[in-house]
């Protein structure tokens, strides 16, 4: 979710600093080791705490992955502000730029080839961008089936933005969110609306 729920925003400070410590100390373990090869205990020691409290905040190394991705993700959408502007030219290129730069750092900084990896940094990716691209596209009244366009822009941003990330000499993230902004616009059908300034 874009947002942070009120069960979010209820949790005691004391508890955040835990999961706070606790994904930490996990995303330092991953820059050294393959996600599959890491242990609750590798993450209990790192962190300095016993099994019981790590249980207490997740159920298991791949809860706390998801839950890792999330807060990442999350934390570059505010800061370029993303989760607080409307739809236009230059926001949309923003958030290719984002997810780009997202996907090519948990490459580099992640050791692992884990398909399970992949598919929760995907799936996290994805469902972010669509409730943005969602909130975005309600405050424009074009007619369209908000949920699809939504779906089909976020599905098209991430296998573009993948397969850039995968390409050895690729054009620089800002560069090619240019290059492919003209296919997000069109699927979204908002050239024709007036909502984006032209791409310089």
């Amino acid at each position: 979710m874009l947002t942070k729920s009120p069960e979010e925003e209820k949790i005691d400070p004391r508890v955040k600093r835990t999961r706070v410590s606790i994904q930490q100390s996990f995303m330092d373990l991953l820059e050294k080791k393959e996600f599959r090869s890491i242990t609750v205990q590798d993450i209990t020691q790192k962190a300095e705490i016993n099994r019981a409290t790590f249980y207490a905040h997740y159920t298991d190394k791949y809860a706390l992955l998801e839950a890792s991705i999330q807060q990442l993700f999350r934390q570059e959408l505010e800061k370029r502000t993303l989760n607080t502007c409307c739809i236009s030219n230059q926001n949309l290129h923003a958030l290719i730029v984002t997810v780009c730069e997202f996907i090519s750092r948990s490459n580099v900084h992640c050791k692992t080839s884990d398909s399970q990896f992949e598919t929760l940094v995907e799936r996290q990716v994805r469902n972010q961008m669509q409730d943005l691209l969602e909130i975005w596209l309600a405050q424009v009244s074009n007619g369209i089936d908000m949920k699809t366009a939504a779906i089909a822009a976020s599905w098209t941003i991430y296998g573009l933005a993948l397969q850039w990330s995968r390409e050895k000499n690729h054009p620089s993230a800002e560069e090619y969110a240019y290059q492919i902004l003209p296919l997000i616009t069109s699927n979204l059908q908002l050239k024709a609306e007036g909502v984006f300034s032209p791409v310089v």
